[in-house]
């Protein structure tokens, strides 16, 4: 790794910060509606994108700063296990085909901003409802952490991150700069700031990635020297090639289909699809989105060609950066590393504030100020934003690298349990409150303490996402053992529940809300610029 700081690149990275940032901050003056003090406007974007403004923000979302470095690093350790995030990639989109055009229709035609809004309004059950908020909020933090992580990987690689000896606040510094300058745009233009972002993101993400998958194996002689380099390295460690070896087939599928469960349960992900204008966008979306599974597949050999070109960090999410800065010339590696720090940028602010919403709408207002006016919930999201950002700081400048890491897989262990509540409630009413409540308490339990006895080379607690699955002796994803548990729960309590004839909530939706589009009575369309009446 370099001792210096890379000017070139560095200059070339700073120059596009400053742009985003620019964009950001004018992003509050973006398709600006009158009625700004409202959830609607601040926390979704006055409800109002279309299909190519949702799927770059979707793109930005779910493809992140960690996807970019954290995928490939797997790969440059672990081999074709790695490749896990391919097939999950690959498994999301029908089922978001499938149960979020119906979560977009309840949501708009009851004003719910929240998945927990919906859970409430569903169940009647404002336990219920906290639960599954508080869950979103703590799988939130950890993943904000890790976006911050991957900026601090690349201004490592610049040498600008400091050595060990620093003093730690001129070590953070550059950190904490962009921390203060996402935290402002973020308070001052909400959802909006992240989708005008998404456009630059992503498209130096494609040119990055298109460029690399062809200069860098002309560089290293071709895919075929790039596949040898990379079997002789994995079979030196007893990894077994290319191919994962059969022990640990059940855990790439059950990581798989747990991962893909779960993407959509996340808070910021349902952010950006609530956001949008129809029920058709999402469909669109569900259609177009598998592009980004092919730039993922992609951007997974990279973990070879880090093998091929004879990258050697102990931190493995440094190794994609420093092929970068060993392959490329400076002036490209700035662009890519600007790719890298700003597909942290976008994703954090979505989470920012998906996690803000959750608050304000699941925890202040359902507890504390049920009376509270829509430019209240908007003050009160907008300050909880900027204490999840720092709470997220915290986190990464107070623990290791891989604590961060390790709390993320936790963090989708943890909301793969609100899955009964949110797509159960989107097709059935048959599940009871009080069932659903303990299936979640039941996998939530389980996963964390199935997770708190994993070990690694680095703790002795938290280690890994992957434990024996009781009654197979396999090895699979504690998420997916945790989530079939709490099914288990959910449906022997509801059948217990309903013969003891034990309350139920008061169910406020009718099945004809969740094929509602922009249009039908109660609907709002799109709020158009600077004439939107107040919010839902």
């Amino acid at each position: 790794m370099n001792d210096g700081v890379n000017g070139v690149a560095l200059a070339v990275f700073i120059l596009f910060f400053v742009a985003v940032t620019v964009m950001g901050f004018l992003a509050a003056r973006w398709r600006k509606a009158e009625n700004e003090h409202s959830l609607d406007e601040w926390g979704l974007g006055g409800r109002s994108f279309g299909t190519w403004i949702t799927w770059f923000l979707l793109g930005g979302d779910l493809y992140t700063a960690y996807t970019f470095v954290a995928v490939p690093a797997a790969i440059y350790a672990a081999g074709a296990a790695g490749f896990f995030a391919v097939p999950y990639t690959i498994l999301i989109y029908p089922l978001m085909f499938v149960f979020l055009p119906r979560l977009w229709s309840v949501s708009h035609k009851h004003g719910y901003v929240t998945t927990s809004d919906f859970v409430r309004g569903r169940f009647g059950s404002k336990g219920l409802s906290l639960a599954v908020a508080v869950t979103g909020i703590l799988a939130t933090m950890p993943y904000i952490a890790l976006q911050l992580v991957g900026i601090q990987a690349v201004l490592d690689v610049m040498g600008i991150g400091g050595g060990e000896d620093t003093n730690w606040f001129i070590k953070d510094l550059p950190l904490l700069i962009a921390f203060g300058v996402l935290a402002a745009y973020t308070y001052s233009s909400g959802l909006r700031a992240p989708a005008l972002i998404a456009f630059v993101k992503d498209t130096l993400i494609y040119i990055v990635i298109a460029v690399a998958i062809i200069y860098i194996p002309i560089k290293l002689g071709g895919f075929d020297d790039i596949f040898s380099a990379a079997s002789e390295k994995y079979t030196a460690a007893g990894a077994g090639g290319l191919v994962p070896t059969a022990a640990s087939q059940w855990t790439y599928a059950t990581l798989a289909l747990g991962s893909a469960l779960a993407l959509f349960m996340y808070p910021h992900s349902v952010t950006a699809v609530l956001s949008s204008r129809s029920r058709d966008v999402i469909r669109r979306n569900s259609t177009i989105l598998p592009l980004y599974s092919l730039m993922l597949g992609m951007l997974g050999l990279l973990g070879f060609m880090a093998i091929a070109a004879g990258i050697k960090v102990e931190n493995g999410q440094l190794a994609i950066p420093q092929l970068f800065e060993n392959m490329f010339p400076d002036w490209f590696t700035g662009i890519a590393f600007a790719a890298i720090g700003i597909g942290a940028l976008v994703p954090a602010a979505i989470m920012s504030i998906a996690a803000a919403n959750l608050f304000t709408r699941n925890i202040y207002k359902d507890f504390i100020k049920p009376d509270a006016t829509p430019a209240q919930e908007t003050k009160v999201s907008k300050l909880v934003s900027l204490l999840v950002k720092v709470g997220a700081l915290v986190f990464v400048l107070g623990m290791d690298k891989t604590v961060a890491i390790n709390f993320q897989l936790l963090g989708g262990i943890w909301i793969l349990q609100t899955m009964p509540a949110l797509v159960g409630g989107l097709f059935t009413r048959w599940f009871h409150r009080w069932a659903l409540l303990a299936g979640w308490a039941v996998g939530m339990i389980y996963g964390t303490v199935a997770a708190y006895g994993v070990a690694s080379p680095t703790q002795k607690h938290f280690g890994g996402s992957s434990a024996e699955i009781p009654g197979i002796g396999e090895i699979g994803y504690i998420g997916l053992t945790a989530f079939i548990l709490n099914l288990v729960v959910t449906v022997v309590l509801t059948f217990v529940l309903k013969a003891a004839k034990a309350p139920e909530g008061v169910d406020e939706t009718k099945p004809s809300d969740y094929t509602a589009d922009a249009g039908d009575p109660g609907v709002q369309v799109e709020l158009p610029p600077a004439t939107a009446g107040s919010s839902h």
